[in-house]
């Protein structure tokens, strides 16, 4: 490819103004992280229900109906659920939207850096909210229920910072795309 070429690839992805595929990738990314930040705010809720008043024996005598719908098995359950959403939009904006937007736009090169490495550290405190709700399966305590709430504390922290960061990071420049 010769130099000229590298520019013309880059004038046809991204436009001087805003463009109507430009906004509608920027209002899904919006709509999908503020289902994120709704979820994980839910989720935080919930395990702190847990953790300040549901009664190991109360549980043990209602077994059946807290094995289905319980909070300690809905926490459990959406927990794993809500982790597996934000690794495929993770994964899907690191293979699809951040190499575009990096060709798009070079200097966002530092840019796309941060959000892979938030990605990544994210990723990991993402499998010890997975490792500690698995947990609940084999040993109910407040140990193990302390522990899903540390983790969700310590991933929402990341994850709330990141959220921002990369809307405003990312965001002029996404609204300029005229296609991924």
């Amino acid at each position: 490819m010769a130099p000229g070429d590298s520019v013309a690839l880059i004038s046809e992805q991204l436009s001087d103004t805003e463009t109507e595929q430009g906004r509608a990738l920027y209002d899904e990314l919006l709509l999908t992280h503020g289902a994120i930040r709704r979820d994980l705010n839910t989720l935080q809720r919930l395990a702190e229900a847990v953790m300040s008043g549901l009664d190991p024996s109360d549980m043990h005598a209602e077994a059946h109906r807290l094995e289905t719908t319980g909070p300690l098995w809905q926490l459990k359950v959406n927990c794993l659920r809500y982790c597996r959403f934000v690794h495929g939009h993770h994964g899907f904006e690191d293979t699809a939207w951040l190499p575009a937007l990096r060709t798009a736009d070079p200097a966002l090169g530092p840019v796309v850096e941060r959000i892979d490495e938030e990605h990544q550290r994210i990723a990991v405190k993402l499998g010890d909210v997975e490792a500690a709700a698995a947990a609940l399966t084999d040993e109910d305590s407040g140990d193990t229920r302390r522990q899903v709430v540390d983790a969700l504390n310590a991933v929402a922290d990341d994850l709330t910072e990141h959220l921002a960061y990369e809307e405003l990071a990312i965001g002029p420049t996404l609204r300029r795309m005229r296609h991924l």
